[in-house]
């Protein structure tokens, strides 16, 4: 297919007039290449998993997180420079779907709320003039669960063995679930006033953890969103039959050191 087919396709998805004013969605490195075979998918754009991509003969790779968020010139032997050698020796485009893909939560970024089985699922803070977008939603589960047991299924389903959670003292049961994949401190307080039992989300700092008013379970910015590229991958791979669609799993950049 050619490689405007495909971009239409991503697009149908994560469109980028639905990004954020501060992000850089859409095209990261141009190519001339004109027909794609083969598209590769991953979480970050980091040189390893771009050589990793254009060994398996990708001509077309599609990333959530931007190369980079603000301009900047090669200018060091670095990670971006690296990025950039790689992509453009190759010839192959690198594409982004960030905050164009979060707010589509009917999409793959809504995984984890259809996993639990959560019914009455709103967004937690909808996208002006974009009527069903938005960042994070929120939903009830079919019963209430005992916290244990909900902090055990969603860790299953992150594909983590452990989390941190923090806030009040976990109630014996929850029944309202909140879920932001990635970063999602800003919406702590939104929870709350919309009557969350349990915060799902990622990168909670230290006086965010002390000051929550809501309980939070803490997975990490990596494990979210890394499902959801794999399920963007899947669902790009049903849809486009006359390519080939590989998805590259990444580890989580944080190693457990423990005494």
């Amino acid at each position: 297919m050619t490689a405007s087919d495909l971009i239409r396709a991503i697009e149908k998805i994560a469109n980028p007039a639905w990004q954020a004013s501060w992000d850089k969605s859409g095209i990261q490195v141009a190519s001339p290449r004109q027909e794609v075979r083969q598209l590769g998918i991953f979480l970050d754009p980091v040189p390893g998993q771009i050589q990793r991509a254009l060994d398996a003969g990708c001509d077309f790779l599609l990333s959530h997180h931007p190369l980079t968020l603000k301009p900047e010139l090669p200018a060091a032997l670095n990670s971006w420079y690296e990025a950039l050698r790689l992509l453009m020796r190759a010839g192959v485009c690198l594409y982004a779907a960030h905050t164009s893909l979060d707010v589509n939560l009917a999409g793959p970024a809504g995984w984890l709320g259809r996993a639990l089985g959560l019914s009455n699922i709103d967004i937690l803070e909808p996208l002006p003039g974009h009527e069903g977008l938005g960042y994070g939603l929120i939903g009830d589960l079919g019963e209430r669960l005992p916290v244990g047991r909900l902090v055990s299924d969603i860790l299953g389903l992150a594909g983590v063995e452990c989390g941190n959670i923090c806030g009040p003292e976990a109630p014996e049961a929850c029944r309202r679930v909140a879920i932001c994949g990635g970063s999602g401190a800003s919406l702590i307080r939104t929870a709350k006033a919309r009557g969350a039992d349990l915060y799902v989300t990622g990168d909670i700092k230290y006086h965010d953890a002390i000051e929550s008013e809501v309980l939070i379970l803490d997975v990490g910015h990596h494990s979210l969103e890394e499902e959801m590229m794999r399920r963007l991958a899947a669902r790009l791979a049903s849809e486009l039959t006359d390519i080939h669609v590989n998805f590259f799993k990444s580890q989580p950049p944080f190693r457990r050191a423990c005494q």
